[in-house]
C-alpha cells in the first residue's frame, strides 16, 4: 500500500527544573501506511450481504467502495414469466422488512393499468396493515441502530414490541414476514372485529413508549448523541441529486412525503404530519436527524392506524374478478407508493396477455446507499462513523439487489 507522510508542530527545548526553556515549534515528519479493509460482505453493521472496500489512514477514511449484487434473485426477469397474480410473492422478497407497501405498489400498478376499481373497505385495511408494517419496520431499525453503536438493551425492547405486529399479521394472513396480503383488486382476508381489537390494544399499548421509554433509552442517551450528531451530514440538494427518499431525506429537512405529496389510497382524507431534520443535536441531516425522524414516524403511523379504525366502512374486501386473473390492455404505467425506506415504485409494461412483458421496480434503498461513498469523501470520516453512517440509512439489500 502507499505511504503518506504527515506533518506535525512539536515543541522542543531543555527542561530545567521542571521548568520548559528555549521553547521552539518545530516541523516532524511522521510517515504512515495506508491501508485496505475489507468491510462485508458478511459483516453486522452491513444490513445483510454487503461489501465496502475501505482505504484507510489509520483510523480516518480516505475513500470507500461499495459494491452491492451478493443478493441477486432476478426479480425483474422473474416478473416476465409469470402471470400477474404470480408476481405478487416476489415483491415481498424485496424489502422483506415491509413487504405491506411492496404489494401494495405493484398491486396500485396492475389497478392503475387495468383501471380496477379497489373496494372502500379494502382501501382502509391497506392503510392500517401498511402503517402498522412501517412501524415494524422502524423498530427493527431502532433496535438493529442502537447494537450497531454497541447498546445491546434497546434491541431486546424493540423485538418485544415488533413481536405483537407479528401476531397481528399472523393472525390476519397466516404470514409474519413475506405477506402476499395485499393483492391485485384488494386484500386477500377480510379484517374481523377482533383483530380490529387487538389492533388498537397495540395502539393503547405501543403509543406512549415511542417517548417514554425508546427516546429516555437511546435517543437522548449522551454517548447515541455523540456517536451520532454531526456525523454523515447530507446536505439537502446533495440528497436531492442523488435519488435519496423517505426518512433520510426528510432527515436532511426536505418535506417530501408521497402520502401527503401524492396521495393514494385514502391517505388524502386522513390528518398527520410529516416529521423532518431539525439539527437538535448536531446540523441538520446528520444521523442523529435520520435516526429521529423514524422515531418520530412511528407516533404518527400509529395516528393514521386510529383514524382508518374508527372510519372503516362495511362492505367486500376485494374485486373477485380481478382475483381469478387480470389481462391488461397493451400499455405501460408507473406507480409509486411511500415504504419504510422512501419511495417504492413499479414500471409495469403491458403487451395484452396476462403475463408482464416487463416490471421494473424502483427500490429506495438501492438510490440511499448510492450516496455512501460520496459521504466519506467529504469530510472526515472515521471507520466508527462508517458503521453509524450505514445504520443510519436503514438499508435492506434484499431490494438493493432485487
Amino acid at each position: 500500500m502507499a505511504s503518506r507522510t504527515s506533518s506535525i508542530e512539536i515543541c522542543t527545548g531543555r527542561d530545567v527544573g521542571g521548568i520548559q526553556t528555549g521553547n521552539k515549534m518545530t516541523e516532524a515528519k511522521i510517515r504512515t501506511e495506508e491501508m485496505l479493509l475489507n468491510m462485508g460482505p458478511q459483516h453486522p453493521s452491513t444490513h445483510g450481504v454487503f461489501r465496502v472496500v475501505v482505504r484507510t489512514d489509520g483510523e480516518l477514511i480516505l475513500e470507500s467502495q461499495s459494491h452491492i449484487g451478493y443478493l441477486h434473485r432476478c426479480f425483474e426477469k422473474c416478473a416476465e414469466g409469470n402471470n400477474y397474480l404470480q408476481v405478487v410473492p416476489y415483491t415481498d422478497r424485496m424489502d422483506y422488512l415491509c413487504a405491506m407497501m411492496n404489494n401494495w405498489g405493484y398491486a396500485a400498478s396492475i389497478e392503475k393499468l387495468t383501471g380496477i376499481e379497489v373496494p372502500e373497505r379494502a382501501e382502509y385495511i391497506r392503510v392500517i396493515v401498511a402503517e402498522l408494517n412501517r412501524v415494524a419496520s422502524h423498530l427493527l431499525a431502532f433496535g438493529t441502530y442502537g447494537l450497531d453503536i454497541g447498546a445491546i438493551t434497546p434491541f431486546l425492547y424493540a423485538f418485544r414490541d415488533r413481536e405483537r405486529i407479528l401476531k397481528i399479521f399472523e393472525k390476519l394472513c397466516g404470514q409474519r414476514l413475506n405477506y402476499s396480503y395485499v393483492r391485485i383488486g384488494g386484500v386477500t382476508f377480510d379484517m374481523t372485529d377482533e383483530i380490529l381489537s387487538d389492533i388498537e390494544a397495540f395502539c393503547d399499548y405501543f403509543d406512549p413508549k415511542i417517548i417514554d421509554e425508546y427516546d429516555n433509552l437511546l435517543s437522548y442517551n449522551g454517548i447515541f448523541i455523540s456517536r451520532t450528531a454531526n456525523v454523515g451530514v447530507i446536505p439537502a440538494d446533495l440528497a436531492i441529486s442523488y435519488g435519496v427518499t423517505g426518512p433520510s431525506l426528510r432527515g436532511s429537512g426536505v418535506p417530501r412525503d408521497l402520502r401527503r405529496d401524492a396521495p393514494y389510497g385514502i391517505y388524502d382524507r386522513l390528518e398527520f404530519d410529516v416529521p423532518v431534520g431539525s439539527g437538535e443535536m448536531g446540523q441538520v441531516g446528520d444521523c442523529w436527524d435520520r435516526y429521529m425522524v423514524r422515531m418520530r414516524e412511528m407516533r404518527q403511523s400509529i395516528r393514521l392506524v386510529r383514524q382508518a379504525i374508527k372510519d372503516i366502512p362495511d362492505g367486500p374486501f376485494c374485486d373477485k374478478k380481478a382475483f381469478r386473473g387480470v389481462k391488461p390492455k397493451a400499455g405501460e404505467t408507473y406507480k409509486k407508493v411511500e415504504g419504510a425506506r422512501g419511495e417504492v415504485g413499479f414500471y409495469v409494461v403491458s403487451d395484452g396477455t396476462n403475463i408482464p412483458y416487463r416490471v421494473k421496480a424502483r427500490a429506495p434503498s438501492f438510490c440511499n446507499i448510492s450516496i455512501l461513498d460520496k459521504l466519506t469523501s467529504m469530510s472526515d470520516v472515521m471507520l466508527a462513523d462508517l458503521v453509524a453512517i450505514i445504520g443510519s440509512l436503514d438499508i435492506v439489500l434484499g431490494e438493493v439487489d432485487r
